[in-house]
C-alpha cells in the first residue's frame, strides 16, 4: 500500500509498504480503507519545520475519513462497509486528566501525524474507542473535515451557555469560521466574525455568518458599536493568534465576560493583567476535542446546521502531497481547506 512519510522539513517520501489486513486486527480494532485526508494548518507548520512537537519521520494525516473494510470480533460501533472517521488522540488513560474525563489534555498525549504515525496511507487501523461512524449518505469529503469541525464544537462548549448572547470571533480562517458557525448553532443571538482578509470574510458569509468586519479597515470597537450598539458582546473567541487581536477583544468586551483562546500563538502576547483583573474577565483555554465533540459535529453537519462546502479550496491526488503543501504556502490568504484524495 502507498504511504506518505514526512522524513524531515519539506521532504515527503512516498513508500510502498505491505498492506494491512484483517488478520492484524485486535478484538476492538477496525481496518479502514482511507479515502480522504484534510490538510491541517499544524501539519503545514510540521512541513516547514516550525512545529516544535513533531517527531520526524512521521506518516502524515490526522483529518481523514474512509470505509471500514474489516472489524475485530468484539467491535460493536460499526461493520464492514460503514463510512467512518476517528480521533487522532493517543492517551494514557491513567493520568489525573484522563481519569476525570479530560483525556484531550492527557499528560502523555500523542497526536497521530505529529508524535505518532497518521493515516496518510491506503489502509489504517484504529481502536474502537476513537472511531466515529458516519451516516450512510455522509460525504467522505465532509468526513475528513469532522476533525476541525470538532475543534469548533469543543471551543464553543468551553464558552458556556451562548443563548441570547452576542459573540465576536477574531480570525476567519477555517477554524474561526467553524467556531462562528457552532456559536450560531448553539443559540448565540448574533455572531460577528473579524479578519483582515475580505476573501475569508466572504467565505464566512457564504457559510451563513452574516455579520463580518475587516478590522484592517474598521477598528473592532467601532464595528462592535455599530452592530451591537449598547448591548455590546459577552463572549469572544480568539482564533487569529496575534497579540493585537486578543488585546482588542479584552479592551472591547463587556466587563465580567469570557474570552476563549483557540489559536496557537507563535509568539506569546503581552497582555494587560491590570485590565484583565479590573474588568474581571475570564480567559479560557481549549485543547482539541473529546469524543462528544466529534459526535456533535457529525450530527450538526448531517442536519445542515454547519456549512462546509465553501471551505474546500482545492483537492489534490495522494501523489501530490508535496504540491498540496506548496499550494497552501503560496495561497495563504485564499486557502481555507485542502483535501487529499486517496480514491483507488
Amino acid at each position: 500500500m502507498r504511504q506518505a512519510v514526512l522524513m524531515a522539513p519539506e521532504r515527503i517520501e512516498f513508500r510502498e509498504v505491505p498492506d494491512l489486513t484483517a488478520a492484524q486486527l485486535g478484538d476492538h480494532e477496525i481496518l479502514i480503507d482511507v479515502r480522504k485526508i484534510g490538510v491541517c494548518g499544524s501539519e503545514i507548520h510540521s512541513y516547514h519545520g516550525q512545529h516544535p512537537a513533531t517527531f520526524y519521520p512521521v506518516v502524515q494525516g490526522h483529518e481523514y475519513s474512509g470505509v471500514a473494510v474489516a472489524v475485530g470480533r468484539a467491535v460493536t460501533k460499526c461493520k464492514a462497509g460503514d463510512r467512518v472517521t476517528a480521533r487522532p488522540q493517543l492517551v494514557c488513560g491513567e493520568c489525573n486528566p484522563c481519569r476525570r474525563g479530560q483525556y484531550n489534555v492527557c499528560e502523555h498525549l500523542r497526536v497521530q501525524a505529529f508524535q505518532a504515525d497518521g493515516a496518510a496511507q491506503d489502509y489504517f487501523i484504529v481502536s474502537e474507542d476513537r472511531l466515529v461512524k458516519l451516516p450512510d449518505d455522509f460525504s467522505l469529503e465532509y468526513g475528513a473535515m469532522i476533525e476541525p469541525a470538532a475543534v469548533g464544537a469543543h471551543a464553543v462548549s468551553r464558552a458556556g451557555d451562548l443563548a441570547g448572547r452576542n459573540v465576536v470571533v477574531s480570525g476567519a480562517g477555517a477554524i474561526g469560521n467553524l467556531v462562528a458557525q457552532f456559536a450560531l448553532a448553539a443559540g448565540a443571538r448574533r455572531v460577528l466574525i473579524t479578519d483582515v482578509s475580505d476573501y475569508r470574510l466572504e467565505v464566512a458569509r457564504r457559510c451563513g455568518i452574516a455579520d463580518t468586519l475587516n478590522v484592517a479597515k474598521t477598528p473592532l470597537r467601532e464595528g462592535v458599536k455599530e452592530l451591537f450598539g449598547e448591548e455590546g458582546f459577552q463572549v469572544a473567541f480568539e482564533v487569529a493568534g496575534v497579540e493585537s487581536s486578543v488585546r482588542s477583544l479584552m479592551e472591547c468586551i463587556e466587563k465580567g465576560s469570557r474570552i476563549v483562546i483557540v489559536a496557537v500563538f507563535a509568539k506569546d502576547p503581552a497582555l494587560s493583567m491590570f485590565h484583565l483583573g479590573e474588568h474581571e474577565l475570564t480567559l479560557v483555554g481549549t485543547m482539541m476535542y473529546r469524543h462528544e465533540d466529534y459526535l456533535d459535529a457529525v450530527e450538526r453537519i448531517a442536519a445542515g446546521k454547519i456549512c462546509l462546502e465553501p471551505l474546500v479550496t482545492d483537492r489534490f491526488a495522494f501523489e501530490q502531497y508535496d504540491e498540496a503543501y506548496r499550494f497552501i504556502a503560496d495561497n495563504k490568504e485564499k486557502c481555507m481547506k485542502v483535501i487529499v484524495d486517496l480514491e483507488k
